[in-house]
């Protein structure tokens, strides 16, 4: 072979090889399997020994080689490429490639495998697309002629092009796999949210909550131990109150830690996550059995609530590779979640607490204000009566008949709040049948005469929540009626129009000031009016003192098509 012309037949092979190698390198998409190849194929067009193929990172960097053509019959991966660090820097930033006949004798010898033979003859191509630069092919030691031809230099060079392109579309593959399987494992960890969300929904106990949502991330996420450590009220203790591991002990020596005390400590105070791979430093906190095990890494989360820091979860592995950014972000988002869920069941317990409280002391009040009075004057009453029988029987028995009238009276307004403390639902009746149970209880309870004038039948145009909250604004009106109307008769009237559904209870009682009365604790007339204005209604209260009230409520009927 000349060193410097080709003949017209074996410039045709040579083209003919560098378009098959061109097509094999495009359709390539391992990255490690792209790089043996053009390996292989440089050494075969330019006729080397040796040829060894780097590709940088995004920082410059040497981040993958392979060498072929050394004693070994496999290529060789890894490690470092025989390279000297002037000549492949300078080929790493060029533009433009580096050909000798000889380097044998110089620094450029340097950085070759044990079983690399002397080099002598070398050429160097960047692999470069635009302004990019990919990685370097070198090539050592010409067969059958004393240095590289600019032939050769030509032919590599269209190789290194191809390649460039190859190695683009490569990682642009890679890319989106990596793309891809991010977004199926956000999916997958979004569906694991819901799941969770409805694990929080079904209960209300934080036992429980914490139980299923960490099996639930265990399972998931392949973990080997949990705990949970939560503040107990206001104070700084955090406290184990909950360990989950089939084969692994309780991971810290300690039960309990104040806030900012060791690693579970620390991360409640700072509000940060914190790794501890395995064996490591802070070996004192560690339980014994956990320090000789083969657990690899434990990562602590914050679990914070809107106001205050709840706790903290601890989770460990035997993975040998740590947490991946992805799962990391997820057991930082699952950690704000269950603290957040963790507070809400808080705040929903303190409300349920001072909501009974509340309703004692109203009850209280109403007792003391209403019946307690009523049952003292009747004892005066017959104190007064015993003191009479021996002067005046007459009298004695008047006043024992105005004793015997009041317990009667302190007997209806026990059970008027015993109507107004028990619950009442439709228990699948419609609005009238409801209404009809409710007028025949109070008038069960109270002796009040009673109508009730409506449709019979059910009103298909009324909602299913419309019609309970005209059946709960009836029985509130019935139940204030029952307590302080101290009325003779009263009007239950249910009609419809062409919108609407209209409700009005009519009585003949005492009457009060309406702007007065709406903040009296205990007449629950702005609950009437809340219940009708959550389903698109209202309510008008009109009374007088002495002239009764009247309680007039309509809600919207839902349009047929």
């Amino acid at each position: 072979m000349d060193d410097t012309f080709l003949s017209c037949e074996e410039l045709e092979e040579r083209l003919a090889a560098l378009h098959e190698t061109s097509l094999e390198l495009v359709k390539e998409i391992s990255i490690e399997t792209l790089l043996e190849r053009l390996a292989s194929r440089a050494c075969e067009q330019a006729a080397a020994r040796h040829a060894t193929v780097g590709i940088l990172d995004e920082y410059g960097n040497l981040a993958q080689f392979i060498t072929v053509g050394l004693n070994s019959k496999e290529p060789v991966r890894g490690g470092h490429p025989p390279r000297n660090l002037d000549l492949s820097d300078a080929l790493m930033h060029s533009t433009k490639a580096i050909r000798t006949p000889d380097i044998s004798g110089d620094s450029h010898s340097a950085g070759f495998p044990p079983d690399h033979s002397p080099a002598h003859s070398f050429l160097g191509i960047p692999i470069r697309l635009g302004e990019t630069i990919y990685g370097q092919i070198y090539l050592t030691d010409k067969i059958g002629a004393p240095a590289f031809t600019e032939q050769d230099q030509q032919v590599i060079e269209t190789l290194a092009a191809y390649a460039a392109a190859a190695i683009a579309n490569a990682r642009l593959y890679t890319q989106l796999v990596e793309h891809e399987r991010m977004l199926n494992k956000r999916t997958e960890n979004l569906a694991l949210l819901n799941d969770l969300a409805v694990t929080a929904t079904s209960s209300s106990e934080i036992d429980q909550v914490i139980d299923q949502s960490l099996t639930q991330v265990m399972d998931y996420l392949d973990i080997e131990v949990g705990e949970v450590y939560l503040r107990q009220g206001d104070s700084p203790i955090l406290q184990l109150v909950h360990h989950c591991s089939k084969n692994y002990g309780a991971l810290w020596k300690q039960n309990s830690f104040e806030v900012g005390e060791g690693i579970v400590g620390g991360v409640a105070q700072s509000g940060q996550p914190s790794v501890l791979m395995l064996p490591s430093q802070n070996k004192n906190e560690l339980q014994e059995s956990i320090k000789k095990s083969d657990l690899q890494q434990i990562a602590c989360f914050p679990l914070p609530g809107h106001s205050t820091m709840m706790g903290v979860l601890c989770v460990a592995t035997n993975h040998l590779q740590p947490f991946d950014d992805l799962q990391f972000q997820f057991l930082t988002s699952i950690s704000s979640w269950i603290g957040t869920i963790i507070e809400n069941i808080h705040l929903s317990t303190q409300q349920r607490r001072l909501a009974v409280l509340e309703e004692r002391e109203r009850i209280g009040m109403d007792l003391h204000d209403g019946i307690i009075q009523s049952i003292y004057a009747v004892g005066l009453t017959l104190k007064h009566a015993r003191l009479l029988l021996k002067e005046d029987g007459d009298r004695a028995s008047e006043r024992i008949e105005q004793a015997i009238q009041g317990l009667d009276s302190a007997i209806r307004d026990i059970r008027a709040y015993i109507l107004d403390l028990s619950p009442r639902q439709l228990y699948g009746d419609n609005l009238m049948q409801g209404i009809y149970r409710l007028v025949s209880e109070f008038r069960a309870n109270t002796n009040v005469e009673v109508t009730l004038q409506g449709p019979k039948d059910e009103l298909a145009e009324l909602g299913d929540i419309h019609s309970i909250a005209l059946f709960h604004i009836c029985q509130e009106t019935l139940a204030n009626i029952a307590k302080h109307a101290r009325a003779s008769h009263v009007a239950v009237t249910v009609w419809t129009t062409e919108n609407r559904a209209l409700l009005e209870v009519t009585d003949d009682g005492r009457g009060f000031d309406v702007e007065s009365t709406r903040l009296t604790l205990g007449h629950g007339l702005s609950n009437m009016q809340t219940r009708a204005r959550n389903v698109s209604g209202d309510v008008e209260i009109t009374s007088e003192k002495g002239a009764g009230t009247t309680v007039m409520v309509w809600v919207p009927l839902i349009k047929r098509a």
